[in-house]
């Protein structure tokens, strides 16, 4: 029988806080950081929350730290939350999450039915598969309904080791405490893989001390030291506190000299510190350390039944002891927890292969009943291949990534690969683990993990996966058009072996790079064919998508005509981005924004928050026409934001081009360049020519705006010139805008030339877009005298479309009409375009319009401006969710949010608007009506 109770005589780690007891030795010359996270306890009394990453090499100090941040906050009477992160729970999803949260579950309460459920499927106490983003925000709520009886401190150490899940919700909710008075403390050894890196406000990179604080140290731990030895090891130790610490220790193995025994890189100085320390101890002890090391997860009882496994004979706590009176670990009556990570792996490190393998084995037979623990101590205790235990690190996958852990599924199928000695089997876990790696974001380690997958042993089905993933890490020029050749093929073989949604997904990367590239005719028709022989329904969603990008002035008019008669499920997120960007490609802007915003809403509800940010970055592209300007603003910000925090980079970039074009369109013309110029500059634009030529369309509006005409007239007709890396098939929105420049600049024939192909485009495509681009362009290009009758069909025949061009045509009008010295004729389109102008928010075009007025003869009182334009776009967005009736914590679950930070804005909002109540919201925001047939701006268009 083995006795679990430990009779350990030692001091006490701060159990409460979860972090060992480093003493204030290791803090000499940390007074500037320490004053810094005093700073944040503080600002966290006064309601505000912060995020700060302490990152440094081994033993500088990042846990003593940390543990002084602790012990202030309960000088505080704050609530201290922690965790550690450790090697071998760093592959069983939101371990770490779930020793930070332990201590609130009685808080849990509070929150609703939905979140409550998130946070216990994430522990594995509920059936359903958890949502990475649903559990970041229930966290969120959590801390924040915590926060609100006492400030919280939450903090992670050792995050490296940390599980990826758990990294992700710290990550989520370090971004979103600043209202909420909650600061995040986390710390990783930059060393490490994995490290977050950075610098700024929210980082802070520990140094080695300075000579002073050194010797400080050195003395107040080893005062007896001869000078000779003492300089012996400042010079060693370099300034590392730990160092200082036990390099002293080391010297008493030291030759007579007194020199150390090599001159190593100082964590390998120090891990043969530890282990000299080590190999002394009884072999029941070491073995015990061994256990602790391989597997820090494990109860102290399991620890002692496994050493016993291993010794052969019976075990007590007795065994710990020897390794406490090193100052090697301090025990609880939990879990041995070592002194310093370094202890730790020095341990491991130094062990020989038969004794890990051992202890390993060992801890799988303790563990059986656990099978996340088991499969992966089985797998380090095999040596060579072992097809039984590749099957339970597959089944371990399926479930991890059923619980929401990706990056513990892509691990474990690494792991497999290594471990089969079939070679088809190893290619498929490898691609399986890349396609996983796929969802993740994390491009380069799919492509690491493909190359390494072996060509000769692929079937067909396997080598159109290989495909799909290299489309994704590696998509290299987008006018390569040999790539889209490779996706057909591909594409054919999956068919070919019942594998149709793969071959679906490989035609729609194809038809993607020929939009997006704008590639060849010849090709763009293969793309457009292949999907005939995958007998998909006619209407299929992604059909239509895959021919509509492929060959839109062929395919475009049938989509629209099959979306029309479609009732489609709306609760399917993709199937309402494929229905909205195909729409959008061919601009039927109204019925795009209606499916996107459906897609949009899907994507909240799911937590899907990169799909969310691309379907924001897309879709809000053509509410620019359709006059949605607040939620332009609002939604391109927010898209911007969650695209770079789920690395989805090329959307942020399209969302920049947004909020470019909003700025030119209101005026902002050197907002507008800066704004452009960022995007051209991104490497993620580069062949990508629909992104191209929008960011060439901004500069030609901001040109305009900016009374440059003929600059904005050649920028335009670069799109129309098949060399110019911007000619694109959305060249022809810019057409209105090339009109518009050609009038003030007297190359009205020069502009007739350019778009002759137009009326043809119109006929093929007789889409909101291109209509309303020919008539805009044939009425403004018109001679004088000949104008007014295709002005008249233009404003009759465009009632229904988007404001914005609708103003620019009255302005036209009335410019027109002026000219013909007819100025009482002008005031009533001028009069009309002025009103939509002050509608949408347009100070350039307002001005404009009112400069003309006045030359006409009637005065115009200059437009307020609108309270909502004193407002941040998050400020906006919540302004408007809240005129809209939503509680606090329903838009906090809409924006990702807590509810207390939703608050906190509303409470900034109010004196913005010059209101006291909620229910004044709704008038403050209110909008002057644009006419018959138009929406709102802000106010989503419903099919």
């Amino acid at each position: 029988m083995i006795d679990t109770q430990p009779a350990v005589h030692t001091h006490r780690p701060d159990a409460a806080s979860g972090l060992p007891d480093s003493g204030s030795p290791s803090l000499y010359g940390r007074e500037g950081d320490l004053a810094l996270l005093e700073h944040l306890l503080d600002r966290a009394q006064e309601g505000r929350g912060s995020a700060l990453w302490i990152g440094g090499g081994a033993g500088l100090g990042k846990t003593s730290l940390l543990t002084a941040a602790a012990r202030s906050a309960r000088r505080r009477s704050m609530t201290v939350l922690s965790a550690a992160g450790v090697e071998p729970e760093s592959h069983l999803p939101f371990a770490g999450l779930h020793q930070l949260l332990l201590p609130l579950r009685a808080e849990a309460v509070h929150l609703e039915p939905r979140q409550r459920r998130a946070l216990r499927a994430a522990f594995g106490l509920e059936d359903t598969a958890p949502d990475l983003f649903g559990i970041a925000l229930a966290t969120l709520e959590l801390l924040s309904e915590a926060a609100g009886n006492t400030p919280v401190l939450l903090i992670a150490d050792d995050t490296h080791w940390l599980d990826q899940p758990t990294k992700d919700v710290l990550a989520f909710v370090a971004r979103r405490v600043d209202a909420d008075p909650v600061v995040v403390l986390t710390a990783s050894r930059t060393d490490a893989p994995g490290h977050p890196g950075g610098s700024g406000p929210g980082h802070l990179r520990l140094r080695a001390l300075d000579s002073t604080a050194a010797g400080t140290l050195l003395d107040s731990r080893s005062s007896r030291l001869a000078p000779a030895a003492r300089a012996l090891v400042l010079a060693q130790a370099a300034g590392n506190p730990l160092a200082l610490v036990e390099l002293p220790r080391a010297l008493a193995d030291a030759t007579p000299t007194g020199r150390l025994p090599d001159l190593l890189p100082l964590n390998e100085r120090l891990e043969r510190a530890f282990t000299a320390r080590a190999t002394s101890l009884p072999h029941a002890t070491r073995v015990l350390l061994l256990a602790a090391a391989a597997e820090t997860g494990c109860e102290f009882g399991q620890l002692l039944r496994a050493t016993q496994i291993v010794v052969g004979a019976r075990v007590d706590a007795a065994a710990l002891q020897p390794a406490v009176d090193e100052d090697l670990v301090h025990p609880d009556v939990v879990r041995v927890r070592f002194r310093h990570p370094l202890i730790r792996s020095a341990i491991y490190a130094r062990a020989d292969i038969a004794e890990r393998l051992a202890v390993h084995a060992a801890l799988s037979t303790v563990l059986a009943n656990d099978p996340d623990r088991y499969v992966w101590q089985r797998a380090a205790a095999t040596l060579g291949t072992d097809e039984d235990v590749v099957t339970l690190l597959e089944e371990f996958a399926t479930r991890a990534r059923a619980r929401g852990g990706v990056t513990a599924a892509v691990e474990a199928l690494e792991r497999g690969s290594t471990l089969t000695a079939l070679l088809p089997r190893r290619t498929s876990l490898l691609l399986g683990a890349a396609e996983l790696a796929c969802e993740l974001g994390r491009r380069q380690d799919a492509a690491d993990l493909a190359a390494r997958a072996e060509p000769a042993h692929m079937g067909p089905v396997a080598h159109a996966r290989m495909t799909a993933v290299r489309e994704i890490v590696s998509p290299g020029p987008m006018g390569e058009e040999s790539r889209v050749l490779t996706l057909l093929e591909a594409s054919a073989q999956a068919h070919e072996a019942g594998h149709t949604d793969l071959a679906v997904h490989l035609l729609w990367r194809a038809a993607s790079r020929c939009w997006w590239g704008n590639l060849s005719q010849n090709l763009r028709e293969a793309v457009a064919s292949a999907p005939d022989l995958l007998g998909l329904p006619p209407d299929d969603p992604r059909l239509l998508a895959v021919r509509a990008y492929a060959l839109p002035e062929r395919h475009g008019a049938a989509a629209l005509a099959h979306m029309a008669r479609l009732t489609p499920d709306r609760s399917d997120a993709d199937v309402m981005r494929f229905l909205g960007s195909t729409a959008l490609i061919l601009g039927d802007f109204r019925t795009s924004s209606s499916y996107m915003a459906t897609a949009a809403e899907s994507c909240r509800s799911q937590g899907r928050l990169a799909l969310l940010a691309r379907t924001l970055g897309a879709g809000n592209w053509g509410r620019l026409w359709t006059g949605e300007w607040d939620r332009v603003r609002t939604e391109s910000e927010e898209a911007a934001t969650l695209a770079e925090e789920t690395g989805e980079h090329f959307w942020a970039v399209s969302a920049t081009t947004n909020l470019a074009m909003l700025a030119a369109l209101r005026g902002e013309h050197a907002l507008a360049e800066a704004l452009a110029l960022e995007a051209r500059s991104s490497t993620h634009v580069t062949g990508v020519r629909f992104l191209l030529v929008s960011i060439q369309q901004v500069r030609g509006v901001a040109a305009i705006t900016a009374g440059r005409y003929d600059e904005a007239f050649d920028l335009l007709k670069r799109a129309f010139d098949p060399s110019d890396p911007t000619h694109h098939d959305m060249r022809w929105w810019t057409a209105p805008d090339l009109a518009d420049a050609a009038v003030h600049t007297g190359r009205q024939d020069e502009a007739r030339r350019i778009l002759t192909g137009l009326d043809a485009l119109a006929h093929r495509l007789p889409t909101p877009m291109t209509l309303m681009c020919l008539r805009y362009t044939r009425a403004v290009l018109a001679e004088d005298d000949e104008a007014g009758p295709l002005f008249e069909e233009a404003l009759a025949e465009d009632s229904d479309q988007g404001p914005l061009y609708r103003a620019r045509l009255l302005l036209a009008q009335g410019r027109r009409l002026r000219r013909l010295r007819r100025p009482a004729d002008s005031r009533a389109p001028l009069r009309q375009a002025r009103d939509i102008f002050d509608a949408l928010g347009s100070p350039h075009w307002s001005n404009v319009t009112r400069q003309l007025l006045r030359a006409a003869g009637e005065d115009s009182q200059q437009r307020r401006p609108a309270a909502r334009d004193h407002l941040s776009p998050q400020e906006l967005q919540i302004a408007t969710l809240a005129a809209a009736g939503l509680t606090n914590r329903q838009i906090g679950q809409r924006l990702f949010l807590s509810h207390r930070t939703v608050g906190s804005h509303l409470y900034r909002i109010f004196p913005k608007l010059e209101i006291t109540t909620r229910a004044q919201l709704a008038e403050a925001l209110r909008t002057i009506p644009l006419g018959p047939g138009q929406s709102p701006p802000g106010q989503p268009p419903v099919l």
